[in-house]
């Protein structure tokens, strides 16, 4: 996410047709990406039950199996991405926009490949309790595209001012080495030579049907969700290029703090999947409400940071008056959306943890497009609440989806034996 966002923050700096190209195109990269980390949400949960249980073994054989399917799910999305350029004509997007975003668009969208990859040797090392070293090297990895941001897009060191294709590349060129590092260390780690020597049984197609049995769900739940924000994105760009430059500003901002509440989520979701592991499935109402109560407490004040620091934030990214004028509106919003975002993303990690992934995407589906997409049109385009309308909508169904998914949860949990 903060590949992203750095990216945002030094296009902003272009002018408001490039900025609004960069937020066409997160929004719709955006979707297939998370979509295609929740297809690859069992890797990490069936390594971490594995790893409680003492069974090594089967530990190592699911990073294998990850690796395989996110090669072939990241292939297979790139693939649709590039065809879906030849279409973008036909979405009613500002024309100045459509004119410069495919170079950019591609590049972007190559880099889903190394992305899913390193996402799947991140959960493995998580799923063993080790964190830091997945952390260390995304840190790496963001310092590297600022790097090359300012190279590429302003042209120095020698290089040719490439504008925003220069982002696009500089977004690859990152990804590619964090895959490639953490690939590294996995293989020469000390950390990692018990699972490396372990016994390695071949390709199983259980294994394969296993992950996709959560992983489908899984992503389809995602899909709902990041489906209703790309969704908003398009709706943004029927209203014009200033308010589609506005709404990336400021889901950027949004973005970049909902990785705590993300973080979390997925601690949350690993820790329940290895106490079930360890026999311990009585404590996973204790994981959840210590995840839920510092997620809330973390989001409250970021929601107060965007009350007060809106503009301060806005101006900082962008010199358009516009655009951050509008997007300081709708940090507004972002404010009380964050706080439900932050509760329904915490909710999705624990029932994930308890493979529990069919009802919430249902829930998820309602919430987001059943009422969140519906109410945001109508608030947008038929009240004077205009950008903010879509913004709103959002808002409703993200509160709906938290206390539904909580709701959940805690049914799941009121017997042991139900995990």
């Amino acid at each position: 996410m903060l590949i992203g966002f750095t990216d945002t923050a030094f296009i902003a700096r272009l002018g408001a047709i490039p900025l609004a190209a960069a937020a066409f195109t997160q929004g719709v990269f955006g979707v297939f990406y998370v979509v295609c980390v929740g297809l690859l949400a069992g890797p990490g949960v069936f390594a971490s039950r594995d790893h409680g249980a003492g069974n090594e073994p089967g530990c190592a054989s699911w990073l294998r199996h990850g690796r395989a399917l996110a090669i072939v799910i990241s292939l297979g999305a790139f693939g649709i991405l590039a065809l879906a350029t030849t279409q973008f004509e036909h979405l009613g997007q500002p024309p100045e926009v459509m004119a410069i975003v495919r170079p950019f668009f591609l590049l972007v969208s190559a880099s889903l490949v190394p992305a899913l990859v390193f996402q799947v040797q991140r959960q493995f090392a998580e799923s063993v309790g080790r964190a830091w070293g997945p952390m260390i090297i995304i840190l790496l990895d963001v310092a590297l595209n600022a790097f090359g941001n300012w190279v590429f897009v302003f042209g120095h060191l020698g290089c040719p001012a490439l504008g925003l294709i220069g982002s696009g590349y500089s977004t690859l060129l990152a990804r590619l080495f964090a895959v490639l590092t953490i690939a590294i260390w996995l293989r020469f780690s000390p950390n990692f030579a018990r699972l490396r020597n372990a016994a390695w049984s071949g390709w199983e197609r259980a294994r394969f049907a296993a992950l996709l049995k959560l992983g489908v769900p899984a992503g389809v739940m995602l899909l709902f969700e990041t489906g209703a924000f790309g969704a908003t994105a398009l709706m943004m760009g029927w209203l014009g290029a200033v308010p589609l430059a506005a709404h990336q500003l400021a889901l950027s901002c949004a973005a970049l703090t909902f990785m705590v509440p993300l973080g979390l989520s997925l601690a949350v979701s690993l820790r329940i999947s290895r106490a079930h592991g360890e026999g311990r499935t009585a404590a996973a109402r204790a994981i959840f409400v210590g995840a839920l109560l510092s997620g809330l407490l973390v989001m409250l004040s970021l929601a107060g940071v965007y009350t007060f620091a809106g503009e301060l934030i806005t101006t900082t990214l962008t010199s358009v008056r516009e655009v951050s004028s509008l997007a300081t509106q709708l940090l507004l919003v972002a404010a009380l959306f964050q706080v439900f975002d932050g509760t329904q993303v915490i909710c999705v990690g624990a029932l994930r943890g308890l493979t529990d992934v069919r009802v919430p995407a249902a829930l998820t589906f309602a919430a987001y497009w059943l009422l969140s997409l519906p109410l945001g049109y109508g608030l947008s385009f038929h009240t004077r609440l205009g950008p903010r309308g879509l913004w709103v909508g959002l808002a409703a169904g993200l509160a709906t989806a938290a206390i539904s998914l909580a709701w959940r949860f805690w049914h799941k949990t009121q017997e042991p034996r139900l995990i």
